[in-house]
């Protein structure tokens, strides 16, 4: 405890390039780059996947890879590749770490939904297109939402490792602080990080309340 007092109680870590706002800042910005690529090439993959049901094995593929990357030893071996100063060597790591559970829910949220639905969809004449963004979006968005929360609550943990190749970030607190055994800082930054990733949390909680309609919420309940 007298260790985040004199991290959080210290004047000189409120200010400056090196201060809290600005290592927050960094790391939210380096966070939503990652989702934003994700969810680019993610959420089209699920839902085409999930509306043809062609090309499953790509999402148990995703699925598994997801299980056995070492986020660490990908961010040096493209430093290797690429070098040091620019945001690369980190964004495709995290990139790869949020596309399985965004894939993999937003495919299984298009699958899951039930038949009577496309058919009754279909029989109004909607056409393929239609069918996906109106009926089968809309039922599929819880879990396509829990994918979601799940790839971003790992991109905040994980983009700490920013900090092994000099960029920003609240992992800045964390290595230098191991680096130097300023356990202060260490703790601090783990702090910093812990609540971070429990307000994108409570944030996609807000965000579900907000945009699946009572009627699937009911539903999901029900199941």
């Amino acid at each position: 405890m007298n260790w985040l007092i004199d991290f959080f109680g210290n004047a000189a870590n409120w200010s400056g390039t090196g201060g809290i706002p600005a290592r927050l800042l960094e790391h939210v910005q380096l966070s939503l780059v990652a989702l934003a690529f994700s969810m680019l090439i993610a959420i089209p993959l699920g839902l085409l996947i999930g509306h043809t049901r062609r090309g499953a094995v790509l999402v148990v593929v995703a699925a598994n890879a997801a299980r056995a990357l070492p986020t660490l030893g990908l961010v040096v071996l493209i430093v290797l590749l690429v070098g040091v100063g620019t945001t690369w060597p980190v964004l495709i790591p995290l990139v790869a770490l949020a596309i399985p559970p965004i894939l993999v829910n937003t495919y299984e949220g298009i699958r899951g939904v039930d038949e009577d639905l496309r058919d009754a969809a279909y029989g109004m004449g909607l056409r393929g297109g239609q069918v996906l963004m109106k009926v089968l979006v809309p039922v599929a968005m819880p879990l396509i939402l829990l994918g979601l929360r799940i790839a971003a609550i790992q991109v905040v943990a994980t983009a700490t490792v920013a900090a092994y190749v000099g960029l920003g970030g609240l992992g800045r607190y964390i290595i230098d602080g191991l680096a130097t055994k300023d356990f202060p800082s260490t703790i601090g930054g783990a702090v910093l990080v812990a609540a971070l990733a429990l307000i994108v949390q409570l944030g996609f909680s807000l965000l579900q309340r907000v945009v699946v309609s009572p009627g699937v919420s009911q539903r999901v309940k029900v199941r």
